[in-house]
């Protein structure tokens, strides 16, 4: 029996089919997931639960996917987040790269690209990758 656990992974989307094909995709490449539908659930459950990583979609209902991402920056949380944005602004990409984003992924993207950032997310948060900014341009790490 393996003594090492599944990286877990919270996903925080408000639209019940684009959480069912995130979860689907996470759990198939390994990740043990998380829900959250709004930014105050996702705050808790990152509190409470410590995630290796997040997946945060930015449009969400109450506490947005930025004031998230804010708050964490604010708190010094070192938890690694990977942004899905509907937001093709290169404004919107460096503001999340501003506030500590791991990853920043325009939808609609690839499932599998969805992993790799996840993988490169959990990675850096364990201290497995050493440089402070990956380059993945396909998936547009920041």
């Amino acid at each position: 029996m393996s003594l090492l656990r599944r990286p877990r992974v919270l996903i925080v989307e408000d639209d019940p089919d684009q959480l069912v094909v995130l979860q689907v995709n996470l759990r198939a490449a390994g990740f043990e997931t998380m829900l959250a539908g709004d930014g105050a659930t996702a705050l808790r459950r990152i509190a409470v639960e410590r995630p290796d990583a997040v997946v945060l979609d930015v449009m969400l209902p109450g506490l947005d996917g930025w004031t998230v991402l804010e708050e964490l920056h604010r708190s010094g949380d070192a938890t690694r987040v990977v942004v899905c944005s509907g937001s093709r602004h290169p404004e919107d990409r460096a503001r999340a790269e501003r506030l500590g984003a791991a990853a920043w992924l325009v939808k609609p993207f690839d499932p599998q690209r969805l992993v790799d950032a996840a993988k490169a997310a959990v990675d850096r948060h364990a201290g497995v990758q050493t440089s402070a900014v990956r380059e993945v341009p396909e998936i547009g790490l920041v």
